[in-house]
């Protein structure tokens, strides 16, 4: 088949492989003039399957309504006249209970594990170099109300399979020494030794290069314009080159769609309406001035809801989210604030090991952010349209990266008529996983309750 992949993130890139591996002809479209320039930019840089929760619990209104009034806040409600915005954030609220909790786990679990290995049998064979480190992901917690939850949160993973284990914070420093200067602070910790941290955007960029040696056609520096339709199937996409302005027709078998949070409006133009919405994700990556005290194995922060990862001489520092449309700004005093929040952090977990200063110190900090194209139940969509030859490849949140194998794998296998092996809703498509993980996630709810 001649298959056409819109959009080379993790996502498109990993599609665009996994079709070439099945014998497919593949171009590969992206307005940007290589892979991995936007949302797989500069992310947390952690494969997470263990850390996999879904934004919604029962939790997470009164949180968010809290969390309004706050500038440094994990996750930002930023009200907008958007409809679009507002019929997310009610279908979020819908899944902000224990049982959608537990379901959604249930299918973030399946594809985490599934995407895992997918990735360790590309880097097997590709051998590709990423600043990839296998040492686990450590989450760390300065409230003690907070760590008593983190047995019941752990419970429920281990229920999936994933070997998450509470620790203390003696245990914790045995597994990272780094955390000592802000032992004091430290009530406990959970880790789990399967998980690893790795660039997102160095291992995309290999990839599409290698996709481009095995035959792909890579039109970086394309616009996607529109998708062409006849309300049945897709005929054609528009695409125009950025450097000249002339316009192409792209034909194939069979399209994907993989534009992160623009697959909606870019569906929408067809008629199509997905519950995908950019949520704004910050980064920081700063130079180490003692690698020595760096920490190796990847963490999250608790009280700050921020994962640290280091990525070779340097340290990532990535979170919060913004919800609040489609702004890429990073000049606002409200972005320099996030950031700046960020980079505090690091100075008071890792006190002089990384060069915190700002530019107007003197220092070299490499701010960043992209939107992160979420769902409300933050599952992605992997799937057929309801137009044919159109297919999907979004919705991942914070979960790109640690999804993003699986996702290309899973939808090459369904374009190619195969049935991925694992229990998962694939979009728009009858599959073993609705009532497996159902009576899962059922039998679940009733040991928690």
């Amino acid at each position: 088949m001649q298959v056409t992949v819109l959009g080379a993130g993790i996502i498109g890139v990993s599609t665009a492989w996994h079709l070439l591996q099945r014998g497919h002809e593949v171009t590969l479209v992206d307005r940007q003039n290589n892979a991995a320039l936007e949302t797989s930019f500069a992310n947390a840089a952690q494969i997470s399957v263990s850390y996999c929760e879904p934004w919604a619990n029962r939790e997470a209104p009164l949180k968010t309504l809290k969390w309004m009034f706050s500038d440094e806040s994990p996750l930002l409600f930023r009200p907008q006249l958007d409809w679009a915005q507002w019929r997310w954030g009610l279908q979020f609220l819908a899944e902000c209970n224990d049982a959608a909790f537990v379901r959604n786990v249930a299918q973030l679990v399946a594809l985490g594990a599934y995407s895992h290995a997918a990735l360790k049998e590309v880097v097997n064979e590709t051998r590709i170099e990423y600043d990839r480190l296998e040492r686990g992901i450590a989450h760390y917690y300065t409230d003690q109300k907070s760590f008593d939850g983190a047995a019941s949160a752990a419970a429920v993973m281990q229920r999936f399979g994933v070997q998450r284990s509470v620790i203390s914070r003696d245990e914790l420093l045995a597994i990272e020494p780094a955390l000592k200067a802000f032992a004091g602070r430290i009530v406990g910790g959970t880790y789990t030794k399967t998980d690893e941290s790795g660039d997102a955007r160095v291992f995309t960029q290999k990839l599409a290069e290698l996709c481009g040696e095995r035959g792909a056609r890579l039109m970086f520096g394309h616009d996607i314009e529109r998708i062409e339709s006849d309300g049945s199937e897709v005929r054609q996409v528009r695409v125009r080159d950025r450097a000249t302005g002339k316009g192409h027709t792209l034909k194939a078998d069979a399209f994907v769609v993989a534009c992160g949070s623009y697959t909606t409006p870019l569906l929408k133009a067809v008629g199509l309406q997905v519950p995908i919405y950019p949520g704004k994700g910050y980064s920081a990556t700063l130079p180490l001035k003692r690698p020595q005290d760096a920490p190796s194995v990847s963490m999250i922060d608790d009280q700050m809801k921020c994962a640290i990862s280091r990525l070779g001489d340097h340290l990532r520092v990535a979170g919060t989210i913004e919800l609040g449309g489609f702004d890429l700004s990073l000049d606002t005093p409200l972005a320099r604030k996030r950031c700046e929040m960020l980079v505090r952090r690091i100075e008071q977990v890792f006190p002089g090991v990384a060069d915190t200063r700002t530019p107007e110190e003197g220092g070299n900090p490499s701010f960043w952010c992209g939107l992160r194209p979420a769902t409300p139940t933050n599952i992605p969509l992997i799937g057929r349209t309801k137009l044919r030859r159109l297919w999907v490849n979004a919705g991942h949140g914070t979960l790109g990266w640690t999804h993003g194998a699986g996702s290309g794998k899973a939808l090459a296998e369904l374009i190619s008529g195969e049935q991925p092996a694992m229990n998962f809703g694939f979009y728009g498509m009858d599959s073993r996983a609705g009532s497996a993980s159902t009576r899962v996630a059922a039998r679940l709810q009733t040991d928690r309750v």
